[in-house]
């Protein structure tokens, strides 16, 4: 750990020995703007709610290649991946990705178990994004069920500034020490080209394709060649290689009081599971070979998107309508591992399939009034489809057909008291046709203190529905008993935030900004796997626990010229109370530490920018139902590790910065598998000790060329 503090301090050190140098390159700030949870595009320090913003300058200097390595340098943000499926889901304030609304252009993403929430990150692309909007809390009002830990919003890039915008670039990096340009199997290689174009002051046009080909991490295991007659379990991969193709079109016309823009989004992801285990065939005479029953995954998703801002009079509206499918098929073969071949593969077969009509408008500014400002909305959503049994576990051979329409309406009024004081109450009532009426309230206060100072409290509740596994999951067999509910009520979160910020301008060119806040996030009706009877061994998902959490932050940011440092801590604890067979478990409360530092400075002259990025995640504890056998259970600690990430990466521009060049390293500790004892075993299956969340150090080159 010394080590790991020195090489952070080090490398600070000479960004802030470096940034005391007269800089050239001052520039004037344009102060961040934000649209999550506003009436219209506002100015970060106006905004009502506290916004973390992840900008494309950032974004662009962690080298990242998706949406999930943006957010795992974020604090309480976790990006909990599964190597053999490759999705990454983030999970916020320590509850899982279901609680978080995942937004692309104000739109919740279609996912396969629901409509914004339990996202896979990594199919997101991140060459076309203006920037990320992170809001922590419950934000029903605005944005309705799931949204209980907070909003991620990620705002893509829609004009330039440039008559014609062309940028390509290949990124080429290893996947820990695996990597090699032509042998199939090894390391991560990504292209993308983004073109736009301003056909006159009023029309813009553009498009972006990325392909990010991950070739797998073999780890401890030997690839899908390997093959050994015992039978060792080594074939295959520890993380399974996946290869990922976003299209992304954009058309946008903007005149006096209005903007409309359409946009068109393809995804192909395809993702292979190779089966270690390998199993003899006789093939007659003597003869024999080794099989593998392996599985190719393919996922088609498509978006139809159209945004309307104009005013109707002095009446603010904003209208968003969506169309996306998502289908999720599979093909199973038989590949001979000795002879390296594969037999002729089947029709790949549909297991999970959503099509949902989406739709929000947003009306405001009825008053013309600086004073007061009502906001009006409605928001709607139709899914209809089917999960088979290749998604999950379910009674039948018949796939379990889904349709949910959900309607709502919100509405709240702005108020600002004085020139100091804001109040936003706000009321939604949300709709179903498969369950109750729901109702979400908020309170939101802003005091400007001074025009760089601001007190913000927010008092937000909302709710999550079941999701399709919690209702449907059948698994009985003469071994397991694990029961879905169809009887499910919706979860219910509430939370209460104060934070305070504070900024400083100083006549050297220093410009310093600090905050703090805390957060309480109280959640009722838990949906939980729980154990409901010791013999025979039974589960069932029922609204049994409850949740809490607190959350204290504090934030500092220092910029002059082309040199800015950030650092972040927070401190939070969460309290579970779980009951299963009789046994309910302590409630006590559990804490980790989180910090991150992000710095950046441009060398002067040669305009090289050298980009640290670190994060310290703290030690988790909670309670876990430990079940040895089918008579006893009991609750003890479970407990995962610390441990810290760091990245370190060099960008040199050429050609007055119409080609740049960037090497760098990433996880440079080594971070792998952690220590993690926090999902108990059951009688017939022991819990994994380690937790699989990265891969190892990596080392990548990128060249970009702007046109």
């Amino acid at each position: 750990m010394k080590k790991k503090v020195l090489s952070i301090l080090s490398l600070s050190t000479v960004f802030w020995i470096n940034a005391q140098e007269k800089d050239s390159l001052n520039q004037t700030k344009i102060e961040e703007v934000v649209i999550t949870g506003q009436y219209m595009q506002q100015s970060i320090n106006k905004s009502i709610y506290k916004v973390e913003v992840i900008d494309a300058q950032q974004i662009k200097n962690m080298a990242v290649t998706n949406v999930a390595e943006v957010l795992n340098q974020s604090l309480n943000v976790l990006i909990v991946p599964d190597r053999n499926s490759g999705n990454s889901t983030a999970s916020l304030m320590g509850l899982g990705g279901e609680y978080t609304k995942i937004l692309i252009d104000n739109i919740p993403v279609v996912g396969d178990i629901g409509l914004g929430n339990n996202i896979d990150l990594t199919k997101l692309n991140v060459n076309n994004i203006e920037r990320i909007e992170l809001v922590r809390g419950s934000m029903g009002v605005d944005y309705g069920s799931n949204a209980v830990a907070g909003v991620i919003n990620i705002i893509t890039k829609k004009n330039s500034q440039k008559k014609l915008t062309l940028n390509a670039s290949l990124q080429e990096e290893t996947v820990g020490k695996e990597y090699n340009w032509y042998k199939k199997g090894e390391g991560r290689h990504i292209q993308n080209l983004n073109i736009g174009y301003n056909l006159n002051e009023n029309w813009y046009i553009g498009a972006n394709i990325n392909h990010n080909d991950f070739q797998g991490f073999k780890g401890n295991q030997e690839g899908y060649k390997y093959f050994a007659e015992n039978n060792d379990g080594k074939r295959g991969y520890n993380w399974q290689p996946k290869d990922v193709l976003n299209v992304d079109g954009i058309l946008r016309y903007n005149k006096n009081k209005t903007s409309v823009f359409y946009k068109f989004g393809f995804l192909n992801e395809k993702l292979n599971y190779y089966n270690p285990l390998v199993t003899e065939l006789y093939l007659g005479g003597g003869n024999r070979t080794y099989i593998a029953r392996d599985r190719d995954y393919l996922t088609t998703k498509y978006l139809h998107q159209l945004n309307i801002q104009t005013k109707f009079g002095t009446i603010n509206y904003t209208g968003d309508f969506s169309y996306q499918t998502q289908d999720r098929k599979f093909r199973d073969f038989d590949y001979d591992v000795p002879n390296r071949s594969a037999a002729p593969k089947d029709e790949y077969k549909s297991y999970n399939k959503a099509d949902v009509m989406y739709s929000r408008g947003v009306f405001s500014n009825f008053l013309n009034n600086d004073k007061i400002d009502f906001q009006l909305g409605y928001e709607l959503d139709h899914t209809s489809g089917f999960a088979g049994n290749g998604a999950g576990t379910f009674e039948g051979i018949n796939d379990v057909k889904r349709k949910i329409f959900n309607y709502a309406n919100f509405i709240s009024a702005e108020w600002t008291a004085n020139n100091w004081l804001s109040i936003r109450p706000g009321y939604r009532l949300a709709l179903s046709d498969k369950f109750d009426t729901q109702h979400n309230y908020s309170l939101t206060m802003r005091a400007k203190i001074t025009e760089n100072d601001n007190i913000r409290l927010v008092i937000g509740s909302a709710n999550r529905f079941p999701n399709f596994d919690e209702l449907y999951t059948y698994m009985v067999d003469s071994n397991h008993n694990i029961q879905g509910n169809q009887d499910l009520v919706p979860e219910e979160g509430m939370t209460f935030s104060l934070n305070a910020d504070k900024k400083i301008n100083t006549n050297s060119g220093w410009n310093f900004k600090a905050g703090a806040s805390a957060t309480y996030l109280n959640l009722k009706n838990r949906i939980e796997l729980s154990l409901i009877n010791q013999s025979p061994l039974q589960y069932k998902y029922i609204n049994i626990d409850s949740f809490k959490s607190y959350l204290f932050e504090g934030n500092f940011k220092a910029q002059k010229g082309s040199f800015s440092l950030a650092a972040n801590a927070s401190y939070y604890g969460t309290s579970k109370e779980l009951r299963a067979g009789g046994i309910t478990s302590p409630d006590d409360f559990f804490y980790t530490f989180e910090g991150n530092l992000a710095a950046n400075y441009i060398i002067p002259k040669i305009n090289t920018t050298l980009s640290l990025f670190y994060k310290y995640t703290g030690k988790t504890q909670m309670f876990v139902l430990v079940s040895p056998n089918i008579t006893t259970s009991y609750y003890e600690i479970g407990q995962r590790n610390d441990f810290s990430m760091m990245n370190f990466i060099v960008t040199q521009p050429f050609y007055n910065n119409h080609l740049e060049v960037s090497v760098g390293i990433k996880n440079i500790f080594d971070v792998s598998s952690v220590r993690d004892t926090t999902i108990g075993g059951t009688a017939h299956n022991a819990a994994d000790s380690d937790a699989n969340l990265f891969y190892g150090r990596s080392y990548f080159a990128r060249l970009n060329y702007n046109f």
